[in-house]
């Protein structure tokens, strides 16, 4: 089976199962859509009429908010489990969502430059090669769009175990390639699933090769004073197991003489 089929697998099991990454918005959640999805000002005051993509988000939650709120939107997800949700619940509703099974690492069935937002939660972590997501993803994004990610930090996978005094123990060399070897400590793994590791180099560089420039970035806080060990929540004391990043898509060159725009960043007034 390859990676890409045992993902799917995986994910149909998390989706058909109950998992808590496929719980649909709730009615509270639905009151105010934009401020459930955005505790952190990152999107426009309105999103209504804007063309929204939410890659790899499937589950009847992302896309279902976004759609409340107005926003022409597409869901893609690897996994058919996953976008049942998300057409149940649109359909549910009332509103309307564009659901298409694809990997995140070929959007060839989507247009170019026609998204004026792609907003992809945790799940670069399922497919080896970063840059060609990234890549894909500039190819959709319309020019000035906004890009949020999130991604598993390269230190949180590289903890392996928890040992006798409950420290954790870093088992994987940060310059692995492949796949991710099992690990006894799964705080932050999801069951079935392959997964690699990307570097900084490869989460923050590939990024900006692929023509975007970041415009700001976090470490959700996931620790618990109070948490046990053993506890996902005692880990995340320790080790920040993600990263949220904001960038925007940077202009395309006009014609192949033109070099395109520099890579500086200048705030807005």
């Amino acid at each position: 089976m390859t990676d890409l089929s045992q993902n799917r697998v995986a994910w149909n099991r998390l989706a058909d199962t109950g998992s808590q990454f496929a719980k649909v918005a709730t009615d509270e959640e639905l009151r105010d859509p934009l401020r459930t999805l955005d505790g952190r000002g990152w999107l426009p005051l309105s999103v209504s009429g804007l063309n929204v993509l939410c890659l790899a988000g499937g589950g009847g939650w992302q896309s279902i908010l976004y759609a409340a709120a107005g926003a022409n939107v597409t869901v893609v997800d690897l996994s058919p489990s996953m976008l049942k949700l998300d057409r149940r619940e649109a359909e549910r509703r009332g509103v309307k969502v564009t659901a298409v099974e694809a990997s995140m690492d070929d959007l060839s069935a989507l247009p170019e430059a026609s998204f004026d937002i792609v907003h992809q939660p945790v799940s670069t972590c399922y497919v080896a090669d970063i840059g060609k997501v990234y890549r894909e993803i500039a190819r959709v994004a319309k020019d000035n769009s906004t890009y949020i990610s999130q991604h598993k930090q390269p230190t949180s996978l590289q903890i392996v175990r928890r040992d006798q005094r409950d420290n954790y123990v870093i088992g994987v060399d940060y310059y692995h390639e492949g796949p991710l070897p099992a690990a006894t400590d799964t705080s932050y793994r999801e069951s079935g699933t392959t997964e690699y590791m990307h570097r900084w180099d490869q989460l923050v560089g590939e990024l900006c090769r692929a023509g975007f420039v970041i415009e700001d970035f976090r470490e959700p806080y996931r620790g618990d004073p109070n948490a046990k060990p053993g506890h996902f929540r005692h880990r995340g004391r320790f080790i920040a197991p993600y990263v949220r990043m904001k960038a925007r898509r940077l202009p395309r060159a006009s014609s192949a003489d033109d070099p395109g725009p520099s890579l500086i960043w200048t705030p807005p007034s």
